[in-house]
C-alpha cells in the first residue's frame, strides 16, 4: 500500500517540530463541566427551521446560567452531510450555519461569559468531496501516480478490509466508516500533518477556539501504538499554538484501553464504560448493591487514570438518550438521580444538549439529534432520516420555573460543583459503603469534602460519620430535605430517597 511508502520519511521530517514542542512546556487544561451542541438542531436565528451559528449565540445567556462552563460543538465546518464528519473544508464554516465571522464573534461572546469553546475537529477521514481527495482519485484515474494527494489517503489495487472502490478504476480507499463517503486520512504522510498543522493553528489562533474534541482516535492508525503516536503530535501541536488549551479524544473502547491513549499527553478522553445502558450509572442504579456497584466503578475509573482529566459521559450523539437507557419517561426522580450520580465522577463530565430537561431520541442516529425543545414552536426542524420526534418532559422555558424540574436540579449541580471544585479535581476514599448508603471523602490535596448518597428510590438512610460535619450542600429528588445531627465528635445524616449531601468537617 502506498501509506507504507510515507512512514520511512515521517521520523526525520518530525525531529525538529517535535523537539520544538518539547521545549514548549505546555500548561495543563482544568476540568469543567462541558455542554455538547449539535448546532444543526440548537436553534434558528434566520428562520430557515435549522440552526445555526447566531441562533447558538442567542442562547449562551442560557447556557452560562445553567452553571456549563465549556462549550463543545459537533462540525462546523463545510460538508455535504447534516451531521457535517464529513468534512470538505478544513478552514471555514458550512454556510447552513453562518459565517467565519459568526463563528468569531460566537467565541468571543463565549469568552465574555466566562465559557470556553471546543469544535469537533474530525481528522480521521475527510469527505470524498474535498479537494484533497478529488485530486487523488484524478490522478490515480489518468496514471499519474506521482500526485502527492495520493499520498493523502490509503489506496490500494488489492481490496481488504474496510475499502471501496475509486468509481472509474480499479482502485480502491481505506474507510473505516463504510458507506459513509469518508475515506480516511493517511495520518502518518508528513504532507498532511503539514496541512493539518495549519488547521490546528488557524482554528486556535486565528478563530481564538479554546480547544477539539478529536473524533474516531482509535481508527487513526492500524495500531494502538500509532493512534497514540498521531495523538502526542496532535497534542504537541495545539498546544504550542495556545498552551492551556483542551484536548478531549473519543475512544470507544474499554477502560484499560482509554487508560493508554493517555500516554499521548492529550488531556482527556471520553469515559465510555460509564455511559449507556450497560455503563456504571445504569448498572448501578439496577445492582442490588448500588453503593458497592458504583463505588467500585469508580475506584476503578481513578486507578487507572491517576493523572489526566476524566471525562464522563451517561449519553452522546451517537448513543440512545439517557432518559430512554433510564427507563424514566415517567420517573423524574430517576433521571435527576443519575444526573447527580454522574456528575460525582471527577473530571470534566459532559452533558449532551437536551439532557439537562430529559429529551428522548434512539434507534437511527438523526433521532438521536432532534432539535432542542425550548417551547411549542420554538424547535429546529428534525435532521434527515429521523423516525420520531416526540419529546417526554416539558420544553426549557416551563422547566425554568419549575423548581422540582429536571432542569433545575441540573442547574443546582452544576452550580454546587462550582461551589466546591474538589469534586471535579479530588480522589476518593471511600468511609461507608453499606447496601444502598455510600458516604466518601473527595481530597486533591487543598481541599477536601464528604459526599453522602442514598441510592435508595423509596426509603430514606441513615448513614454515621466520626467527626463533627456541617451540611453544605444538598441534591434533592423530592421534598423531604437532608437531615443532620452532630454531638460529641460524630455526625448522623439523615438521607431520603435518590438524595445526594455535601459535608465539610468542621475544626
Amino acid at each position: 500500500m502506498l501509506k507504507r511508502l510515507w512512514s520511512v520519511l515521517l521520523v526525520l521530517c518530525l525531529l525538529l517540530p517535535a523537539c520544538a514542542a518539547a521545549e514548549a512546556q505546555p500548561a495543563k487544561a482544568s476540568p469543567g463541566m462541558w455542554y455538547e451542541v449539535f448546532v444543526y438542531s440548537y436553534s434558528d436565528s434566520n428562520g430557515d427551521g435549522r440552526g445555526d451559528l447566531n441562533g447558538l449565540r442567542q442562547k449562551l445567556s442560557y447556557i452560562a446560567d445553567m452553571g456549563y462552563t465549556g462549550l463543545w460543538l459537533m462540525p462546523v465546518m463545510p460538508s455535504p452531510s447534516y451531521h457535517k464528519y464529513d468534512v470538505t473544508d478544513y478552514m471555514d464554516v458550512d454556510p447552513l450555519y453562518g459565517t467565519l465571522d459568526d463563528m468569531r464573534a460566537l467565541v468571543k461572546e463565549c469568552h465574555a461569559l466566562g465559557l470556553r469553546l471546543i469544535i469537533d475537529l474530525p481528522v480521521n477521514h475527510t469527505s470524498t468531496q474535498h479537494d484533497w481527495f478529488k485530486l487523488a482519485t484524478t490522478s490515480l484515474k489518468f496514471g499519474n501516480l506521482g500526485n502527492k494527494y495520493i499520498g493523502f489517503y490509503t489506496f490500494s489495487q488489492k481490496r481488504t478490509g474496510k475499502m471501496a472502490r475509486v468509481e472509474g478504476t480499479n482502485w480502491y480507499f481505506e474507510e473505516q466508516f463504510s458507506g459513509g463517503n469518508m475515506p480516511d486520512l493517511n495520518l502518518t504522510n508528513p504532507e498532511v500533518r503539514r496541512q493539518l498543522e495549519k488547521v490546528i493553528r488557524f482554528w486556535l489562533k486565528d478563530v481564538d477556539v479554546d480547544g477539539f474534541r478529536l473524533d474516531a482516535v482509535t481508527s487513526y492508525t492500524d495500531t494502538l501504538e500509532g493512534n497514540i503516536e498521531v495523538l502526542r503530535w496532535i497534542n504537541d501541536t495545539a498546544k504550542a499554538a495556545k498552551p492551556d488549551c483542551y484536548i478531549v479524544g473519543e475512544a470507544w473502547t474499554s477502560l484499560d484501553q482509554i487508560s493508554r491513549y493517555y500516554e499521548s499527553g492529550i488531556d482527556g478522553f471520553f469515559l465510555f464504560p460509564a455511559s449507556q445502558a450497560e455503563g456504571y450509572i445504569v448498572s448501578a442504579l439496577k445492582a442490588q448493591k448500588p453503593a458497592e456497584s458504583y463505588f467500585k466503578a469508580l475506584a476503578a475509573t481513578e486507578s487507572a487514570i491517576p493523572d489526566g482529566i476524566i471525562a464522563p459521559f451517561l449519553c452522546n450523539h451517537d448513543t440512545g438518550r439517557s432518559v430512554g437507557l433510564l427507563q424514566a419517561r415517567s420517573d423524574p426522580a430517576k433521571a435527576k438521580f443519575a444526573e447527580g450520580l454522574l456528575n460525582l465522577f471527577p473530571g470534566s463530565v459532559f452533558t449532551y444538549y437536551g439532557e439537562e430537561i430529559g429529551m428522548v431520541g434512539s434507534g437511527v442516529d438523526p433521532n438521536k439529534r432532534i432539535g432542542m425543545y425550548w417551547a411549542q414552536g420554538e424547535i429546529t426542524l428534525p435532521p434527515p432520516g429521523a423516525t420520531r420526534t416526540d419529546y417526554a418532559y416539558p420544553g426549557v422555558y416551563a422547566q425554568q420555573v419549575d423548581g422540582a424540574s429536571l432542569l433545575n436540579y441540573c442547574k443546582a449541580l452544576n452550580h454546587l460543583k462550582a461551589k466546591f471544585p474538589v469534586i471535579m479535581t479530588g480522589r476518593s476514599e471511600a468511609l461507608v459503603v453499606d447496601g444502598a448508603l455510600l458516604a466518601l471523602r473527595r481530597f486533591d490535596g487543598e481541599s477536601e469534602c464528604v459526599i453522602a448518597i442514598n441510592f435508595d428510590a423509596q426509603s430514606e438512610g441513615r448513614i454515621a460519620l466520626s467527626g463533627s460535619y456541617a451540611l453544605s450542600g444538598e441534591l434533592l429528588t423530592g421534598t423531604d430535605p437532608v437531615k443532620l445531627d452532630t454531638e460529641e465528635g460524630k455526625t448522623s445524616l439523615q438521607l431520603p430517597p435518590y438524595s445526594i449531601a455535601v459535608l465539610l468537617e468542621q475544626n
